[in-house]
């Protein structure tokens, strides 16, 4: 009985926690990019890199915060910087709409369209986040890091192996709850909401309702950008802020939202889940589980390395377009 608990936590040391607190975040991009596609009708390519001038922003009002000292330990100073990098985000989304998107919309551009047009945004987003904050990885995870540390958890449990919960983990999963709930409960019980969910139903049938389209399409990208600034610090926060990073995520957080159903909100969190499980089980290495639950292997009983796990959001998006291109919630074909 002993051996199966070690092989429990040490599964859930590398595999449960990890993959829930990265399916959150990948759930969190998604929702915005299901959400622009449900209203708007495009594919933002650059969400990854709104991510990441979010998360800038908040980076920036950390750096600020300490240097005043403003602290809130044990938690991260990044919690109450947050707002901070949500404003900065809405307001470079905003900006962008009325710059760029407007027009095009004004000419009634394809989608396709808009989708190069935002390949265009998504290489400015970057390099105004670079030019802003710099190429170099930054660590701002000030605070407790662990709320259960591996070593506590041997001596109370009596283990050879320890779970250890970071406190970035907990923050994640709380506040994606949060967002999630807070956002769900906007869309179907806010006047706002509703137009937007008309909106995006039927855009005819909405204006002729009187909807103002102007005011659903800032709202929409208000909602995005809060999501991407939200997901992109929160993910700096678990792991490490890396600006170049942040591009390579976009993959992924697609793959979650067409796996879930584009331009459905709940698809978008079960796809983030579903995508995020899928690359930690498949690059975890199975020997110490296996030798735990009495099996012998000279291999690390790995299926791939964790350098491929982006191959792995790119296989399950390309299964999808070609079986099942409406999702698992059968939301809009890409």
């Amino acid at each position: 009985m002993t051996e199966i608990l070690n092989a429990l936590v040490l599964f859930t040391n590398f595999v449960i926690l990890p993959g829930a607190t990265y399916g959150a975040q990948l759930a969190l991009g998604a929702l915005g990019v299901t959400l622009i596609y449900g209203i708007l009708r495009f594919a933002n390519f650059a969400h990854g890199d709104l991510m990441a001038f979010g998360a800038a922003g908040t980076i920036g009002a950390v750096l600020l915060f300490q240097a005043i000292g403003i602290s809130i330990a044990p938690l991260p100073t990044a919690i109450i910087a947050l707002p901070f990098g949500i404003l900065l985000a809405c307001a470079l989304a905003l900006l962008t709409d009325k710059w760029v998107y407007r027009f095009y919309r004004k000419q009634r551009a394809a989608p396709v369209v808009f989708t190069i047009v935002s390949v265009g945004v998504m290489f400015m987003y970057n390099g105004l986040t670079r030019f802003t904050i710099g190429p170099d990885d930054r660590q701002f995870g000030d605070g407790e890091r662990f709320i259960i540390k591996a070593r506590a958890f041997k001596e109370m449990t009596g283990l050879s192996e320890g779970l250890a919960i970071r406190t970035s983990q907990v923050i994640t999963l709380v506040i994606a709850v949060i967002v999630v709930v807070a956002l769900f409960r906007f869309l179907n019980k806010s006047r706002t909401g509703k137009a937007m969910r008309a909106y995006s139903d039927n855009e005819d049938l909405a204006l002729l309702s009187g909807i103002n389209p102007d005011r659903v399409v800032m709202v929409a990208w208000l909602i995005a950008a809060s999501l991407a600034a939200i997901a992109g610090t929160l993910y700096g926060l678990d792991k490490s802020y890396k600006p170049f990073v942040f591009a390579q995520l976009l993959l992924p957080i697609f793959a979650s939202a067409v796996v879930g159903g584009i331009g459905q909100p709940i698809g978008a969190i079960a796809g983030g889940f579903i995508i995020a499980f899928s690359e930690v089980t498949v690059t975890y290495a199975y020997k110490k589980v296996a030798f735990y639950l009495g099996f012998e292997s000279d291999s690390l009983l790995q299926l791939l390395s964790v350098e491929y796990k982006f191959a792995i959001s790119f296989v399950i998006l390309v299964v999808v377009l070609l079986i099942r291109p409406t999702g698992i919630f059968k939301g809009r074909v890409l």
